[in-house]
Order: C-alpha cells, then sequence, then structure tokens
C-alpha cells in the first residue's frame, strides 16, 4: 500500500505563488520517480513536472521558468514552487509516484496517484 497525500493547493491572484507538498507513506515499497499533472474537467491530464531519483527534473514546456519540482527523500516528499501563476494554471494537480518493491530487483514499478488539490489562479 502506497498512499500520496497532497497539500498547499489555494487561491492566489496572476502574478502570485504557491507551493504544493506531497509526502508519501510507501511502508515495503521505495519511491523512486515522483511528479505532477494538472487537469482542468473536459481536458486530458497535462503531465507538470517529474523528478527522477537522481533529481532529474522534467518540465512541461508552458511552465518552465516559473515551476520547480524539488524533493527531500529523508521525508519522502515532492514539492512543486509555482510562481508568476497564470489564470491558466488553474487546474486540479494530482501528485504521482513510481515505486518499487523492497527486495524486488526485477525492475518491476507501479504507479499511484493522489487525491488532487486545486489550485485556482484569477486574473
Amino acid at each position: 500500500q502506497v498512499q500520496l497525500v497532497e497539500s498547499g493547493g489555494g487561491l492566489v491572484q496572476a502574478g502570485g505563488s504557491l507551493r504544493l507538498s506531497c509526502t508519501g507513506s510507501a511502508s515495503i515499497f521505495t519511491i523512486n520517480v515522483m511528479g505532477w499533472y494538472r487537469q482542468v474537467p473536459g481536458k486530458q491530464r497535462e503531465r507538470v513536472a517529474r523528478i527522477t531519483e537522481d533529481l532529474t527534473t522534467t518540465y512541461e514546456a508552458s511552465v518552465q521558468d516559473r515551476f520547480t519540482i524539488s524533493r527531500d527523500n529523508s521525508k519522502n516528499t515532492t514539492y512543486l514552487q509555482m510562481n508568476s501563476l497564470k489564470p491558466e494554471d488553474t487546474a486540479v494537480y494530482f501528485c504521482y509516484a513510481e515505486v518499487t518493491r523492497i527486495g524486488d530487483f526485477s525492475g518491476r514499478r507501479y504507479l499511484y496517484w493522489g487525491q488532487g488539490t486545486q489550485v485556482t489562479v484569477s486574473s
């Protein structure tokens, strides 16, 4: 069982900032990649950012230079710092994690999702 708990969403004005956090409780699993997707109702879910166990980061083009993803492995937590927010950033943001089972060296990975947190940016 892997649980991901998100926090930090809310309502901000354009140009403002928010920091999202996602903490994993993985038990017998090791968390590898962590990241964030976002979704607007009626539209496809879009990957925003990801960070690997080696701290390699990837960003969707529209958020590059505005968002920063980081992680604290001692806390099993990833953060998404969002600056210069725009109304088009409004969405539900979902944390995800790719995990492996401790003691399993086959390379099999499992994907888990958080419940989502609402980010609303007003103009």
